[in-house]
């Protein structure tokens, strides 16, 4: 639950959310003047821009671009069991039990690179196909 609490913060910062506040005839108390909030605002589209985010982003390319960073982080994680289950093959030294166990990780890894894959394909069709798509949103 905290994963998806985090992802919706990440997206919600990356989408180029302004500060807005209440209009009326005078400047917010204290530090909530007009002056600050435009600050504010300028900074967040800096930082967006800095991140390769423009201010103009609709709402498939946001959702785009975290289905590709998951997807991304899903990839990095298939290297890291590939390496760690071939360190516990290497390691083994000829313990059929540990090979065995090496071998599983090895091919549960490779089954979830090949969700992964499809995953990826199925998203790239769908958002292919959506009217006004255009390039892709995806690749």
């Amino acid at each position: 639950m905290k994963c998806f609490v985090a992802l919706f913060f990440l997206i919600i910062a990356l989408s180029g959310v302004k500060v807005v506040l209440a209009a009326s005839g005078t400047a917010g108390p204290g530090f909530l003047n007009s002056k600050v909030v435009e600050e504010i605002n300028n900074n967040v589209d800096t930082l967006g821009t800095r991140a390769g985010y423009d201010s103009n982003m609709e709402v498939g390319d946001v959702v785009a671009a975290a289905i590709n960073g998951f997807l991304g982080l899903l990839g990095i994680i298939f290297v890291i069991l590939i390496v760690l289950a071939g360190f516990k093959w290497m390691n083994a030294n000829g313990d059929e039990e540990k090979i065995n166990q090496a071998k599983d990780t090895i091919k549960n890894a490779i089954i979830g690179l090949i969700i992964v894959v499809a995953a990826y394909s199925i998203t790239f069709f769908v958002f292919e196909s959506l009217p006004g798509s255009g390039e892709g949103t995806l690749g």
